[in-house]
């Protein structure tokens, strides 16, 4: 996408507005599936969690991939978007038996990472398959956040319970379909990714009648100008044909998953905010947006580094600012960026504003949620409307007769 079109998008949508650009999508999309050519099944599913609007869904689903959710609304979603239920795997984490049981209803593929929850499931649906997510004990890349694979994970049957493991499926007699992990976002060292999925592999052994191992995903992309990423095209070297000769080892051909989120949709965001005020200290000059962490919480949350343009200045003289929001806590976007010389009124662009933002914005200080545009096909289409004041209230009920018996407080002389 080129600047004059985000700044076009700001004028019509307002903002603070996301903008997704479709073609990047696909790009990537085919950047993975060349990558993983080698093996002769491969199955991507985009994870939801990472960008859930729905028209998102219905591109991924044109471009051919499934879907991996983590609730049941991210299932309802995907059904919606016309994805078919066996497209679509569910994995959950600390979820009631009920809702697994909810998704199981609807057909989609259930991955369980918790012994207890798998031997009830399976004690009352032996006939349903399940797929284990495993937890290697193998630290991804990243803030420990994101990192979901490590001994201290909450994620993850661990492999130390193997054991343990297979004692419930024997007593079930319930049939395992898949075997699964995920190590965590930001993966910088192929080879520790490699050597966690000898870990799966050798887990998979015990199971004799798998249709796919799922690998996660977790893929790095760069968020500013000779960042570190994930070498993809290396990986699906080494792993595809790693994943091939454990295949003619088992016995027959397996179908190798990941469920990219972040490689597919992160570059291809933007989120474009307006300068509200220019702010001149004895130290610092802060160029204060129409936004926070209400819209963007990643650099608070993460310590992420989001790029930061000046769209509407692109060839002012650098300066020095830190780009703060307008909400009342602490909420600063970048400390001390060079960007072109910023006035009030100038729309900035935040890069790599695809995945886990939108779908981590709130309301806080009651402020709405921004609107969502994808543009494609060189049009902008508006895929989600900017709240207004009765979108904020819809779900609260009215208590006014609840409090019409209270005396009136009384006025200050």
């Amino acid at each position: 996408m080129k600047a004059t079109d985000l700044l076009e998008i700001a004028g019509e949508y307002g903002a603070p507005v996301y903008v997704y650009d479709a073609e990047k999508i696909k790009s990537q999309y085919k950047r993975l599936t060349e990558a993983f050519k080698v093996v002769p099944r491969l199955q991507l599913n985009y994870a939801v969690k990472a960008l859930s609007n729905i028209s998102i869904l219905r591109l991924m689903n044109q471009l051919g991939s499934g879907l991996d959710t983590v609730s049941i609304q991210e299932v309802q979603l995907g059904l919606m978007a016309g994805f078919r239920p066996e497209d679509i795997i569910y994995t959950p984490n600390g979820v009631s038996l009920e809702e697994i049981e909810e998704a199981a209803g609807l057909g989609v593929r259930i991955n369980i990472d918790n012994l207890s929850v798998l031997e009830q499931f399976g004690s009352k649906h032996p006939d349903i398959p399940v797929c284990i997510r495993i937890n290697p004990h193998v630290m991804a890349g990243g803030n420990t956040n994101i990192s979901v694979g490590h001994i201290d994970s909450k994620f993850g049957i661990s492999i130390h319970q193997i054991p343990h493991l297979l004692r419930i499926v024997e007593l079930t007699k319930m049939r395992i379909n898949g075997i699964h992990m995920h190590t965590g976002s930001d993966i910088l060292d192929i080879d520790v990714f490699l050597y966690a999925s000898e870990i799966l592999f050798e887990t998979a052994k015990h199971f004799p009648n798998l249709d796919f191992i799922d690998f996660g995903s977790g893929f790095k992309v760069p968020y500013k100008a000779g960042d570190i990423q994930t070498n993809v095209e290396e990986l699906g070297e080494k792993l595809g044909s790693r994943f091939n000769e454990f295949c003619r080892e088992y016995g027959r051909d397996l179908t190798l998953a990941f469920e990219p989120g972040k490689f597919l949709v992160s570059e291809a965001g933007f989120f474009l905010a307006r300068v509200n005020v220019v702010k001149q200290t004895t130290s610092t000059v802060f160029a204060g947006v129409d936004s926070g962490f209400n819209h963007l919480i990643r650099p608070m949350l993460y310590g992420s580094s989001h790029q930061i343009e000046n769209l509407s200045n692109p060839e002012g003289k650098e300066r020095y600012y830190s780009v703060v929001g307008y909400i009342c806590e602490t909420d600063t976007f970048g400390n001390n960026r060079r960007i072109n010389e910023i006035t009030e009124g100038d729309i900035l662009c935040f890069r790599n504003a695809g995945a886990y933002c939108f779908t981590m914005a709130s309301n806080y200080n009651s402020r709405y949620r921004p609107a969502e545009v994808l543009w494609m096909d060189g049009k902008a289409h508006l895929i989600r409307s900017r709240e207004t004041f009765e979108d904020l209230i819809r779900n609260q009920t009215d208590t006014q007769e609840l409090f019409s018996s209270i005396k009136a407080r009384p006025t200050l002389k």
